[in-house]
């Protein structure tokens, strides 16, 4: 588990100026890793770190032979097609280049000509997935947006016995995942509407959104040896923010008894940049459980996740309609929340995710699930935000929306801030959705 260091002093400035701009995203303190080329070009794709509102090409770091041992071991696997190998390499070794990197970053830096020729500006880039992800496991660790989904579907008793005893999930689809500017197609599928009396197939009418936070497994472990809550973060490389698009017509007639599977498989939308843990010491919290709940058992259980296993991430989600872009109006604002109300934390998702011997491998993904707050104006997709579709939401020009509507982009954003501390951004995850293909 890391704890703050050097890189984390808030005092630090880069020669790169846009990095000491008041509320950037991306200040030395931060140095979050994506996989960029220039766009329009047919450069290979390589990984990259931004600073301020530009990318250092790890590509060219490396092969300007300026780092040492093992900084110089991660550029050059960071400098690849995807971050995977570089996500293997555990937390050490990013440790090591993450510090090299801040060194070789801050104003007055020996390095600053030779690395100022391996910037490229984030405005001229286009992004690919960070890593080529092998599995995808989407979570349910919000216990308030379990409970406001389970008061619609069943008032009485909302959440399930298991709940407060293990993080629940199920097992994603990963060849549609992609990355920030993503656009797709209107799901069709099979829906059973009131009154009906059989299916119909055709285009989703409640197509929701999903505010999450995205998992990077770095290390992975052997098969039949589970992670213990000692070494767990050990096996995370970092975060990104997620959208887990969902299909709620089509997911309310699949989804019994095995769960979802055409309401979420036709695309998810990750973040490009993946802050690592390290860059979000600054801003971890203490493990709690209210009053009654039940402790975690103890392979969910250590004193360092109780002491500081949680996260402070601010949250938040905007949607731009098409009249929106069409009128040049921004997106409007929709919710604000936090991860610091999460039930279960980073860690405990793969101490559970391993108990029976999974075996995780680098670049597989977690998803948080939904990340609503404790009230209702913090939830986390519509179908809470809107009483399963009975309240819509007013937009700032006026439109109203229950779901989402054919042109409408989803944005989310994510940010650390607080007094004492550099302010750490995780950028944007954007995604549109398109009409749906003819049946």
């Amino acid at each position: 588990m890391t704890l703050r260091n050097e890189t984390h002093d808030p005092a630090l400035r880069s020669w790169v100026a846009s990095a000491n701009s008041a509320g950037a995203d991306f200040p030395i303190q931060n140095l979050p890793f994506a996989v960029f080329r220039r766009q329009g070009t047919a450069e290979a794709f390589r990984g990259g770190v931004a600073i301020g509102l530009e990318i250092l090409d790890l590509a060219a770091v490396a092969a300007s032979g300026v780092l040492h041992g093992s900084a110089q071991a991660a550029a050059q696997a960071g400098g690849q097609d995807s971050l995977n190998s570089l996500m293997s390499l555990g937390p050490q070794a990013w440790s090591a280049l993450r510090l090299a990197l801040s060194q070789a970053l801050r104003e007055g830096a020996a390095l600053q000509a030779t690395l100022a020729a391996c910037l490229v500006p984030q405005a001229s880039a286009e992004f690919a997935l960070p890593a080529r992800i092998g599995d995808y496991t989407d979570f349910y660790t919000s216990i308030h947006h379990a409970t406001n989904i389970g008061k619609q579907f069943r008032p009485d008793n909302p959440l399930l016995p298991n709940y407060k005893w293990m993080p629940i999930g199920y097992h994603g689809r990963a060849s549609s995942i992609g990355v920030s500017g993503q656009s797709f197609r209107r799901p069709v599928g099979q829906t059973f509407p009131p009154g009906a009396t059989q299916p119909l197939v055709g285009p989703c009418k409640r197509l929701d959104m999903e505010l999450e936070i995205a998992v990077f497994i770095g290390p992975g472990n052997a098969a039949g040896e589970p992670v213990d809550m000692a070494d767990a973060e050990d096996h995370v490389f970092g975060l990104c923010l997620l959208n887990d698009w969902s299909a709620r017509d089509i997911q309310a007639w699949e989804y019994q008894p095995l769960g979802p599977f055409l309401s979420k498989n036709f695309a998810t939308t990750l973040s490009p940049w993946v802050v690592t843990l390290e860059a979000l010491a600054p801003y971890r919290l203490p493990f709690t459980r209210p009053e009654g709940d039940p402790q975690p058992l103890p392979y969910l259980d250590s004193a360092a996740n109780r002491n500081h296993g949680a996260f402070d991430v601010e949250l938040e989600v905007l949607l731009q309609t098409q009249r929106m872009r069409d009128q040049g109006q921004p997106a409007a604002h929709l919710v604000q929340t936090s991860y610091r109300h999460a039930y279960w934390t980073i860690a405990q998702m793969v101490a559970h995710h391993t108990v029976n011997g999974c075996n995780l491998q680098a670049g597989d993904v977690f998803g948080t699930g939904t990340l609503s707050g404790p009230t209702l104006d913090q939830a986390g997709a519509l179908i809470e935000l809107t009483m399963g579709g009975k309240q819509p939401q007013t937009l700032a020009n006026g439109e109203t929306r229950t779901y989402l509507e054919d042109g409408d982009a989803v944005v989310i954003r994510g940010w650390c801030d607080k007094p004492g501390a550099a302010r750490i951004g995780f950028g944007s995850c954007v995604g549109t959705v398109l009409p749906a293909r003819p049946c």
